[in-house]
């Protein structure tokens, strides 16, 4: 069996582990535990070379499956399931990419989770001025044959600044610009499935190029040093 590949024993352990969400269930499985996590890990480092070549990426990192329970009310403390993200190079390449490991609910990510305060009022501006812009990236039919459209928060009426009649309100509303692609159980098991995975990210260049056009100038096209 290929260390590329998320096997069936990876599986149980994330579903035992959502049934036993304690530390004394853990301790005595963690050697379950680090297995798994090790065959996630050269998953990931495969992923990130198939995604290397159609993107430049600055960063992989693996999230922990420690919950950080201080501020929730769901005191459990693991993650029943494995996650990762790599963030693109250099300023000039905006967004980045999740991929989530998880019996039944697994899918891959990417866009923009958290902008900041200048970040989003100069990609609600651009939409403001020329939505069908966006319209347009959002139906390239790369994006339409693997995503359901935008997804993210949203304001409830319409953000500082804007009309709630503004044409193109439904995109303004928008506070996370964000993609997402489901993959069945089978899909993730099978072989074969990094290099799938890394044809969803790449799916999500038209609307990566197009954001990174936006965030890297000024209202007048001009390179923003």
């Amino acid at each position: 069996m290929s260390a590329a590949m998320i096997t069936p024993p990876t599986f149980e352990f994330l579903l035992d582990l959502k049934a036993n969400n304690n530390r004394d269930w853990f301790t005595e499985h963690k050697p379950r535990y680090q297995k798994a996590h090790k065959e996630f890990k050269a998953f990931a480092n495969v992923l990130l070379d198939e995604v290397s070549h159609h993107d430049e990426i600055e960063n992989l990192k693996l999230f922990r499956i420690y919950r950080d329970v201080r501020f929730s009310k769901d005191k459990s403390p693991y993650k029943p399931h494995f996650s990762g993200s790599m963030v693109r190079a250099t300023k000039w390449r905006r967004g980045g990419y999740y991929f989530h490991i998880s019996p039944g609910g697994s899918f891959a990510g990417g866009g923009f989770w958290d902008p900041n305060t200048d970040d989003l009022k100069r990609i609600r501006t651009e939409i403001a001025n020329h939505p069908e812009e966006m319209r347009e990236v959002l139906q390239h039919p790369e994006l339409q044959q693997y995503f359901n459209g935008l997804e993210g928060d949203q304001v409830k009426t319409a953000p500082r600044g804007f009309t709630k009649d503004h044409p193109a309100i439904d995109l303004l509303r928008y506070k996370q610009f964000l993609l997402t692609h489901p993959f069945t159980d089978e899909e993730v098991l099978a072989p074969g499935f990094a290099q799938q995975l890394s044809r969803v990210f790449q799916a999500m260049r038209p609307f990566f190029d197009y954001m990174s056009e936006v965030l890297t100038t000024d209202e007048n096209g001009v390179p923003i040093e």
